[in-house]
């Protein structure tokens, strides 16, 4: 008797070829079958009038430590999500030292805008090499975990504090080597770096002070594994772009191993070229080379409030300073101060195309209620203000705990986006789950990848955008038996009807440990998420107790 036998569904395989009308068995966790089936199983679905494909794959994720509290990694696994890759940036929670624990949690706190007392109330620290944080994980695991070791992780345990310091000596690089190929032989699906973040201070993480050396012998040792390295490059500047396109093409032919880079944005203030970027990346995939820009689906978004640092006001350093660095009641005096106001609203007032539109989303106090979803411009009007003006004076009325909304901010080209996801050297990438949680929603891009770039714009086919998130996902990253549907692959599946799968409105809720908040989105379309042959979330029943997740690529002998 089969375990699992979906009726009646479109198959959409993950190669890209057109689907069909089948019925997938489900035995062992793994495909059996597909075509007409009259066997009987334990558990049938009738898929009729949905599609059944692969389980999607998201690469580019900071579920590090949600993943400790959240066995399912949600939302993301109701948004069709079987296998998530986290460990980007640098960043990793193991291998770690003891000693390191504090730093570690700053970097997040500062990159990813992940709270502080959601590592102190939801992580519990009983590991510190790479082996024991995955058999950590591997206690409790709902969705597949493909963890990338982050490089400032592997600098802190060899030099300590020298790791944000400087150039790594001979022996420190060799250390460094040995260090990863232990990850890569527990299990890490690749190495991550970052050309671009700063730490807790506001000082350069442990990755950027590598030389060209350290990197280069790192590579080496993901070659003995062929393993990937993720890199974050400055997506800001067009040319160090291309720039850090052809280091990683370099370290990709010499080495044999894939890389990618993260993210590549159209439409954004910096006036980045992205079809140049692109240009330099097909001249590389020409000469041999593996480098996959990543390119996120959603336009950007950007929510704050004055109580806790956001990364729109890092272009602002006097706005900045105190939000990261000050109380509560110092940001109040900061504002409420004549002098120093006078000082930030002229500094905000540098980019004055960027206060107007933005949206109140939220307040405490009644007498506010009716200015929400204003823009400031109206807001300005109502109060005969400005809107750098306006915005202040709220946050001061609700004590900092006004929030506001600035949306579609960039990457909202719909043409030139449906263009990149579309290209075959893009890698479609780059949502950041699990992270900046009070920033904006990390969930739903693989819905909205099919709602506006399938359905809407006709940029991709129902196929093509499957493959993307799934097969091609699964082939850059070396997860073997991921990713398609065909007999004897592991049966990670996604049922969802393609005229409805999208995402829903972003919510904030209050589900995160230390009773902390977050932006998240609801599936919609979604009917069936079935992860190793059993059902993991359902529109019918939502999440279920089965633990099928599998830590891969899986350790290496």
């Amino acid at each position: 008797m089969l375990d699992l036998l979906i009726r009646n569904g479109l198959v959409v395989d993950g190669t890209g070829l057109p689907a069909y009308r089948a019925d997938v068995a489900v035995e062992g966790g793994r495909i059996r079958r597909i075509g007409q089936i009259n066997q009987p199983a334990r558990q049938e679905i009738d898929a009729a009038g949905l599609a059944v494909a692969p389980g999607f794959i998201d690469p580019h994720t900071h579920f590090d430590a949600q993943i400790l509290w959240d066995a399912h990694a949600k939302p993301a696994l109701a948004h069709g999500v079987t296998t998530i890759i986290p460990g980007n940036c640098s960043l990793s929670l193991a291998p770690l030292k003891a000693e390191h624990r504090n730093k570690l949690v700053g970097m997040f706190n500062q990159i990813e805008e992940m709270p502080l007392k959601a590592f102190e109330v939801g992580v519990k620290w009983n590991w510190e090499s790479f082996e024991d944080y995955l058999a950590r994980l591997s206690e409790d695991l709902a969705i597949n975990v493909a963890p990338l070791v982050g490089h400032s992780l592997l600098r802190l345990w060899v030099m300590d504090h020298e790791a944000a310091k400087r150039t790594a000596t001979a022996d420190e690089v060799s250390a460094m080597q040995a260090l990863l190929r232990r990850c890569l032989q527990a299990g890490a699906v690749g190495l991550s770096t970052s050309f671009v973040d700063i730490d807790e201070r506001l000082l350069p993480v442990p990755s950027r002070f590598a030389d060209v050396h350290e990197l280069d012998a790192l590579a080496s040792v993901l070659s003995e594994f062929g393993r990937v390295l993720q890199v974050v490059p400055e997506f800001y500047d067009t040319d160090l772009n291309i720039a850090r396109v052809d280091q990683l093409a370099e370290l990709s032919l010499k080495h044999g191993i894939p890389t990618t880079f993260s993210p590549l944005f159209v439409g954004t203030d910096q006036g980045i070229d992205a079809d140049r970027v692109m240009a330099r990346v097909g001249e590389q995939f020409a000469r041999g080379a593996r480098v996959w820009p990543q390119v996120q689906t959603r336009p950007i978004d950007i929510s704050f409030c004055f109580a806790v640092p956001s990364l729109l006001f890092i272009r602002f350093p006097s706005w900045y300073r105190v939000m990261r660095f000050g109380s509560h009641e110092e940001i109040v005096a900061a504002f409420t101060n004549p002098d120093s106001r006078r000082q930030m609203v002229a500094e905000a007032a540098s980019m004055p195309d960027l206060w107007p539109g933005l949206r109140l989303r939220h307040v405490q106090s009644e007498a506010n209620q009716s200015l929400v979803g204003k823009t400031l411009a109206e807001i300005a009007e109502l109060r005969q203000s400005t809107p750098i003006e306006a915005m202040i004076d709220l946050s001061l009325e609700e004590d900092l705990d006004a929030h506001f909304l600035s949306a579609n901010m960039a990457h909202n080209d719909d043409d030139r986006v449906g263009a990149l996801l579309a290209h075959p050297q893009v890698h479609v990438g780059a949502s950041d789950g699990g992270a900046h949680i009070l920033s904006f929603s990390t969930y739903g891009d693989t819905g909205y990848l099919f709602s506006r770039f399938v359905r809407q714009t006709g940029a991709l086919s129902l196929e093509g955008a499957v493959k993307k998130i799934t097969s091609d996902t699964a082939s850059i990253w070396g997860l073997g038996d991921r990713g398609l549907l065909q007999s004897g692959c592991v049966a990670d599946i996604a049922i969802f009807d393609p005229a409805a799968i999208d995402r829903g409105e972003e919510y904030a809720a209050r589900d995160v440990p230390g009773d902390g908040r977050r932006y998240v989105r609801d599936a919609e379309g979604i009917d069936t998420v079935i992860v190793g042959g059993a059902v993991a979330w359902s529109a019918a029943d939502g999440y279920t107790d089965a633990r099928r997740g599998a830590l891969l690529p899986g350790a290496t002998p």
